[in-house]
């Protein structure tokens, strides 16, 4: 792990992805030369904001930038957005989390799911860098939620697309085209999915019988980063892991998504009620 000190974490590139999607990157050299797919870091936008992970999209060692995508849906992420280029983040700590298993498996199918197709990218990327046939599954509620087609493609020998509205691509779920790939007889050697909990449930569920490896990238409530809170505790086989150490990737059959589910809502109505308070703030 590298915490980045040596430059001031500055946003050099912002792009807007969807009404509340942004794209940014920032320089962080010492970062950029450690991190590998799969992993991710943790920022906070000033210093009363939350500790938020992050996956690392994309880095370059050698122009010392990452980049990372984050929905504007709570106070601290609204907060990030709200930062330009030029302007610095408080803190930025990474690389975190082990690093994916890349090899050579055969055939493969990376989905994502919303703003997990970000996270997606980079597991196919390294994949196919490794010779990798990579069939890839992507989806979002329409086509204005839709983000990383273009990136997605470049790293896909083959590429699905669903909208629950059907705007776009096929009507429907990421599941849903999974499940009649299978059931029409594709094979494949390994799937991974990153998305909303309930959908890497679907994906996982819908693998189980054919005994096809499935790696889930998980999105547990975390806060140091470190191992140290326990917050970020998942049940692997009946057995407490921490995303942030264990993880993030896991085998898809072995989660209790459950538990993790329900741990993702422990703090709704908190989260509800800071959003009302920021935004009455803003306004003033």
């Amino acid at each position: 792990m590298w915490v980045n000190t040596t430059v001031t974490n500055r946003i050099v590139f912002k792009k807007s992805l969807t009404v509340d999607t942004d794209l940014i990157k920032l320089d962080a050299p010492t970062i950029a030369k450690k991190a590998k797919a799969g992993q991710f870091v943790i920022v906070r936008a000033d210093d009363s904001s939350e500790r938020i992970p992050l996956t690392l999209v994309d880095w370059n060692g050698e122009e010392g930038t990452i980049t990372l995508v984050l929905q504007k849906v709570g106070v601290s992420t609204k907060k990030l957005g709200a930062i330009n280029v030029g302007e610095t983040v408080h803190d930025l700590v990474g690389p975190l989390g082990n690093p994916a298993e890349v090899k050579m498996y055969g055939k493969t199918c990376i989905i994502g799911g919303g703003i997990g197709i970000a996270a997606a990218f980079p597991r196919a990327k390294a994949l196919r860098d490794e010779g990798n046939d990579i069939t890839s599954i992507i989806g979002a509620r329409s086509t204005e939620l839709l983000i990383f087609e273009d990136a997605m493609k470049s790293v896909s020998d083959q590429l699905f697309i669903t909208t629950d509205d059907g705007s776009k691509g096929q009507t429907g779920f990421v599941s849903d085209v999974l499940r009649k790939l299978l059931e029409s007889g594709t094979t494949f050697d390994l799937i991974f999915t990153v998305g909303p909990a309930p959908m890497m449930n679907t994906v996982s569920e819908i693998t189980k019988p054919y005994g096809i490896k499935t790696i889930v990238s998980l999105n547990s409530l975390m806060v140091d980063g470190t191992g140290m809170c326990g917050c970020c505790r998942v049940s692997i086989n009946n057995v407490t892991k921490f995303t942030c150490l264990d993880g993030p990737e896991f085998d898809g059959h072995s989660v209790d998504f459950s538990e993790l589910i329900s741990r993702l809502n422990t703090y709704n109505e908190e989260e509800r009620l800071a959003l009302i308070h920021y935004k009455r703030e803003v306004s003033t």
